[in-house]
């Protein structure tokens, strides 16, 4: 098997491209890379298989073990994981690699749950979250390793721990699945090597409601202004289709719950459905989600229950022909594949009577949620039922992200109710009060300071400010600054969508930070020919963008346009390849760039950086005097300890050296102003 470096797919010797993405292969197994990612790993075991295996023959535990293998890897790679290995009776899969999604954490735990579901008792799981050096390109099937870490160590120790028919989950997973998914708090294991114990929490069952709280909705003001007179006009007799679309993060959800929680104390119905990327019961998911809450209909009732509720409700609701419109629901539903509906038109047409009828008797609001992820006849459906209702209280309000119009170009085209709503991130204050309300249990003054650095971070997108002031709340005092798991599985996701090509450069543009420059770029390019188009395409998605004005005469200078983008960019690269990126750009600002003010700082960072700590400490030296000279005393106090940061114990002769240049620049900063003492200094 030859397999995709773009995608991971295992494609056919023959092959010369890929089943998947189309992209060449070049022949062959493509070059592997490696990538420092967050992955989620799921560790399933067989209970009490090992002394069990004692008193077989080897056939028998083949036997056992072969559908139990195949169960176990169907309900993984359902959830769109990847089964990294087989171990005798463990089964180990990782999700967040070679392909992130942005929920790997939320799958694996329903992979979990669905193993349970499927073994019960039989099998212990353990499912972790922490970063892992993944080879993309890896063939487990051959036995090479794609994941290497703590993170699989852990899974393992912690799945020895599960009770029978338990999953046990770590404090990653459940940071990142916590609202998403019903925990009972455990017992900490004591686990082989770690020092303390590993905090631990039971799986239960997917959470029912909407899914984690949020912080307190801030600003959306026209927004739910604009929401509340559409919802005046629909409850007046006109239906309306609405689509709120925008990034992740940026807030639908959050706006959708208030405009929900509006609708309910008025007296309206609302109804929800969520479209999910893998594990549908049926091309109507999110609608189906939507009727058995009309009907009362529980996830764990049998067909025959089903049937009855639905007949139930359709004459309830006096809908004309309960019979039939009850058996297309079941369609709909997924619950018996004998019942077939004649057309897709009458199938939608007793879609339509239900809901009709249902809004006769309330005004009600349909949300469908992610529907970039909804199949065709979902789509049709929604479109359809707009289209063809009248007279009726009914509102259909779909979230989305933008890339809903790259598949669906022509979306509500054509329908007189149809309303787009593109949702900003947060501005100013805004933005800052979120991350305000957010941190808790910190001096005012510090508070406030971080919330305005966080709302600039995240550049006003709520979840991005949420996650990272709850990290920064959560997070022992003194422990270091990392981007939140939320948000790099989320950046990650999106570069992972990008063609090789862009996304290599990006990474490599990374190294940088948030501003960097053609010239750099194009050293280490894999097809320096094509640079232009690639910067050119990354630029159109809204990844960065070209400034004006360059720091470097005849340097196209860009801009990352986003930091933490930037930032997760930047954590992928392994320390080796950083090491070697970081040496590449001191070498060109070295050619290229001034040789005095913050250029000499650059340099001195990324010497450090790719472990030239003697070079390092020569430009901080540099750097720090020319402070020094200009009277920048508190600059020159930090470059001054970033040099001796880097000096060796035993090279006494310079450290005195630079200690001695401190004692004079912490003298000279109090003589200046002896109320405004220098961090670090003593009285």
């Amino acid at each position: 098997m030859t397999v995709c470096a773009a995608c991971g797919q295992e494609n056919p010797p023959i092959a010369q491209f890929c089943l998947t993405c189309g992209r060449p292969l070049a022949g062959g197994k493509p070059a592997s890379r490696e990538e420092r990612r967050i992955v989620t790993v799921i560790f399933v075991d067989l209970v009490g298989f090992t002394s069990r295996a004692e008193t077989l023959d080897p056939e028998d535990v083949r036997a056992i073990l072969a559908p139990y293998h195949d169960r176990v890897r169907d309900e993984i790679e359902s959830f769109g994981g990847v089964v990294e290995k087989f171990i005798g009776d463990a089964v180990v899969g990782v999700f967040g690699a070679p392909t992130a999604y942005g929920d790997d954490p939320e799958r694996a735990v329903r992979a979990a749950l669905s193993v349970r579901a499927a073994l019960g008792t039989q099998v212990r799981i353990a499912v972790n979250t922490g970063e892992a050096l993944v080879t993309i390109g890896a063939r487990p099937e051959r036995g090479e390793a794609m994941v290497a870490g703590d993170v699989i160590n852990t899974a393992a120790r912690l799945q020895s721990a599960a009770p029978a028919g338990g999953v046990l989950v770590g404090a990653e997973t459940y940071r990142c699945t916590n609202g998403l998914v019903d925990y009972a708090v455990a017992d900490p294991v004591m686990a082989k090597g770690k020092e303390l114990p590993v905090e631990v929490w039971l799986a239960d069952r997917v959470a029912s409601g909407d899914g984690r709280p949020g912080a307190e909705l801030v600003g959306r003001v026209g927004e739910l202004a604009m929401l509340k007179g559409i919802w005046e006009r629909a409850t007046a007799g006109t239906p309306h289709l609405v689509t709120v679309l925008g990034p992740p993060g940026v807030g639908k959800s959050r706006l959708a719950s208030e405009f929900r929680r509006i609708v309910t104390a008025g007296g309206g119905r609302t109804v929800r459905g969520r479209c999910l990327p893998y594990r549908e019961s049926s091309a109507y998911g999110a609608f189906a989600t939507q009727v058995k809450q009309f009907a009362g209909i529980f996830e764990n009732d049998e067909p025959d229950v089903v049937l009855a509720k639905l007949r139930a409700e359709s004459e309830r609701l006096a809908v004309p022909d309960p019979e039939v419109v009850a058996g297309h629901l079941g369609i709909i539903l997924g619950i018996d594949p004998h019942i077939v509906a004649e057309d897709r038109e009458a199938l939608f047409f007793s879609v339509r009577c239900f809901i009709e009828a249902a809004a006769a008797e309330q005004a009600t609001v349909l949300v469908f949620e992610d529907i970039h992820w909804a199949d065709r006849g979902l789509l049709d459906l929604i479109e359809q039922l707009v289209g063809r209702m009248h007279g009726l209280p009914v509102l259909l309000l779909t979230l989305a992200r933008p890339e809903l119009l790259d598949n669906r170009p022509g979306w509500g085209g054509g329908l007189p109710g149809y309303i787009s709503m593109p949702l900003q991130p947060l501005v100013g204050v805004e933005a800052e009060a979120l991350a305000f309300n957010v941190l808790r249990g910190i001096e005012e003054s510090e508070r406030q300071r971080r919330a305005a650095m966080f709302a600039e971070m995240a550049e006003g997108n709520p979840l991005f400010i949420e996650q990272l002031a709850a990290t920064v709340a959560e997070r022992p005092a003194g422990t270091a600054e990392a981007l939140p798991t939320t948000i790099r599985g989320i950046v990650a996701a999106r570069l992972d969508a990008l063609p090789p090509g862009e996304r290599s450069v990006l990474l490599s543009a990374a190294v940088m930070g948030k501003v960097f420059w053609r010239g750099p770029v194009e050293r280490v390019a894999e097809n320096a020919a094509t640079l232009g188009d690639t910067l050119a395409a990354l630029e159109r998605r809204d990844l960065i963008r070209r400034e004006a004005v360059s720091a470097i005469a005849g340097e196209q200078q860009y801009r990352f346009r986003h930091m933490l983008i930037r930032d997760a960019a930047y954590d992928m690269l392994p320390r080796m390849r950083r090491q070697e990126l970081h040496a590449d750009l001191a070498r060109y600002l070295e050619q290229e760039a001034p040789t005095a003010g913050e250029a000499i700082t650059q340099m001195a960072r990324h010497w450090r950086e790719a472990g030239e700590g003697d070079r390092a400490v020569r430009y901080f030296l540099v750097a720090a005097e020319e402070a020094e000279r200009g009277w920048a005393m508190e600059r020159a106090l930090l470059l001054y300890k970033e040099a001796l940061d880097l000096v060796a114990e035993d090279d006494v002769e310079t450290r005195r050296d630079i200690r001695r240049r401190l004692a004079l620049v912490y003298q000279m900063h109090f003589h200046l102003d002896p109320i405004e003492r220098a961090p670090g200094a003593e009285a």
